[in-house]
């Protein structure tokens, strides 16, 4: 998963739920934006921006649990629908709509938040 397709303005085609491990992530890149896409085990798909919102770890290399990723650094757990971390951390990093049509999967570039 690298490269981005147009579909219309706003989506773009990044591949395949076949492509992302079952509770795993696979990065895509948007110019300077890396963009982590996940893949729940219910086959849920969300798409953040790979990095926490507290050191800037890696959300792509975390454990996905639920509907959350646990940053790999220091263990801050993060929301896949909305970016915000959880409990008592503060912060939130930039989430991505993301759309299904069939196995493929398209992120809205133009609404991350």
């Amino acid at each position: 998963m690298n490269a981005l397709t147009r579909d219309s303005n706003a989506w773009h085609l990044v591949g395949s739920i076949d492509d992302i491990p079952s509770q795993g992530a696979r990065c895509v890149e948007n110019g300077e934006t890396k963009i982590a896409v996940f893949r729940t085990a219910d086959d849920r798909i969300f798409a953040l921006e790979d990095k926490c919102p507290h050191k800037n770890g890696p959300l792509s290399q975390g454990i996905v649990h639920g509907g959350c990723v646990t940053c790999p650094l220091h263990n801050w757990v993060i929301s896949l629908e909305t970016g915000a971390a959880t409990g008592a951390d503060e912060g939130r990093t930039a989430s991505f709509p993301v759309r299904l049509d069939g196995r493929d999967i398209y992120l809205n570039l133009e609404q991350g938040a």
